[in-house]
């Protein structure tokens, strides 16, 4: 079988598709039971905003909702990604899963992702809370959950993927793209503004904040970026107190084999990160 350059550049190890604690199986069941939980909540959400508030318009302008879906896109992804691991790793040497064959451009996507997801929630649960949360935001019990599922619960949903999977360190590369995407959701938010007449968040108001608003505009982008490093840095030490653990013998075999050694002496990924 010949064996595409793609595969041989992009998450060697299989770290994507890998946990220390569970079965690369029970691990894609795990994820794939999340990204059920998000999609379903954010549907039900959508349909109650659209049947009962008549406020389905903006529904996509509101951040919190964009990284929702963020979730729900990794959750799927590198669930399935993960199931199909754990079906090649019973059947076939070396272990493989299908995104390792697929375009460049779709690996770093999968990457550039993995980075949003890994981030995004955690500013998005600081801002809210900090910032925009009131006594409303418990006031009924369908709010409540809504609150908690999507200010709330993406919180340990994330904090799975960066804590109990194998799932690599953030590329530095990544930091500035993700501090460049938060800047064109400004774009979005007041897109929103001129067309639907509102702002998505008051802190975006100038009539309202007056010179704050570039404070707190730069406020959110420092926010990022220091989240980007604590997270990049949680992950390197928990790299580095579970290494070797949940490693596959197959796995093993296949990164200590001399094709392997010559790969990485031809191959230059952008491992460096």
């Amino acid at each position: 079988m010949t064996v595409s350059s793609p595969i041989i550049g992009f998450d060697q190890q299989c770290k994507y598709v890998t946990s220390y604690l569970f079965t690369p199986l029970t691990l894609a069941l795990i994820r794939l039971v999340l990204g059920s939980y998000a999609l379903v909540s954010n549907i039900v959400i959508l349909a109650w905003s659209s049947a009962v508030l008549d406020d389905v318009d903006g529904y996509f302008s509101y951040f919190t909702h964009l990284s929702y879906v963020g979730l729900i896109a990794w959750f799927w992804a590198s669930g399935v990604q993960t199931l199909f691991f754990a079906r090649t790793s019973k059947e076939s040497r070396p272990l493989r899963y299908p995104l390792q064959s697929w375009h460049r451009v779709l690996q770093f996507l999968h990457e550039l992702l993995f980075a949003t997801i890994a981030t995004y929630p955690v500013i998005v649960t600081i801002v809210y809370w900090a910032l925009l949360s009131s006594s409303e935001s418990f006031s009924t019990p369908f709010v409540a959950w809504e609150n908690i599922s999507q200010h709330i619960l993406n919180l340990p949903f994330v904090l799975f993927e960066i804590v109990f999977t194998n799932a690599p360190h953030l590329r530095w590369i990544h930091l500035p793209i993700t501090v460049a995407l938060l800047g064109l959701y400004l774009g979005v938010a007041y897109i929103t503004r001129a067309s639907q007449g509102f702002y998505v968040y008051d802190f975006l108001n100038p009539q309202m904040q007056g010179a704050l608003l570039a404070g707190y505009i730069f406020g959110i982008g420092v926010g990022q970026a220091i989240v980007f490093i604590v997270i990049r840095y949680v992950i390197v030490l928990r790299e580095r107190l579970v290494k070797g653990r949940g490693e596959s013998d197959a796995t093993s075999e296949q990164m200590h084999s001399p094709m392997h050694e010559k790969e990485e002496q031809d191959v230059d990924y952008n491992l460096k990160a």
